[in-house]
């Protein structure tokens, strides 16, 4: 007797294709026990979240587990189960893993499992290390710091020279000098060499010889 292949109801593959377009919206994970928080606590998370483009969703184990396979991920079976929400993010994780790490702070109830983040599977130390990263805004205000200190130092030096020559009292015509003398060595180095006037030689006289008369 053949054996019958269950079928699986449409409401099932719905959920499934729902669950599957929403993590595919995302690119990087973050898998939490949200039991124990409050509504209100749910709440407030998600609007924390919301400030960096971040999503938090609980979805139903078995519908996640089936979507993830279909995405062609599989190794975060393991922290579908229990009472599942999922942070969601596209881009700056660090700063959505600092959030769930400093809610969790207010919140104890929040357990943190792990996180899938540029395809790499980070356990709950690594993920904690990395919340503590610095974010992008803070990270380009470094980089930008780092640029300008050269800069910043060499105007302050400059400065530093200006206001001294200022407090010893150059007068006008010192800075008549220091206006003009690039200007000044600047055309001596363009201006073409004098030429020496080469002394003319003397002609020789050619001594007269005087004709004697004819005897």
């Amino acid at each position: 007797m053949a054996i019958k292949a269950k079928k699986v109801q449409p409401a099932k593959i719905a959920a499934i294709a729902e669950a599957k377009a929403v993590l595919e919206s995302y690119s990087d994970y973050i898998f939490t026990n949200y039991r124990g928080l409050t509504v209100d606590q749910i709440t407030a998370l998600r609007g924390k979240l919301r400030e960096k483009d971040a999503a938090f969703k609980v979805l139903k184990n078995n519908f996640a587990r089936v979507a993830f396979a279909d995405m062609k991920i599989d190794t975060v079976s393991d922290y579908l189960k229990g009472p599942t929400a999922i942070a969601l993010g596209k881009e700056d994780m660090n700063e959505i893993a600092k959030i769930l790490v400093d809610f969790q702070k207010e919140a104890p109830a929040l357990e943190l499992k792990a996180g899938l983040i540029d395809n790499e599977v980070y356990d709950l130390e690594k993920l904690i290390a990395f919340s503590k990263l610095p974010g992008r805004k803070q990270l380009m205000a470094m980089i930008a710091m780092t640029v300008n200190a050269p800069v910043q130092k060499l105007a302050a030096t400059l400065q530093a020279a200006v206001d001294k020559r200022t407090s010893e009292g150059a007068g006008d015509g010192d800075k008549l000098y220091l206006a003009e003398a690039p200007a000044k060595e600047a055309l001596a180095k363009e201006a073409p060499a004098e030429e020496t006037p080469v002394a003319e030689s003397k002609k020789e006289e050619t001594p007269k010889v005087e004709e004697k008369p004819a005897e």
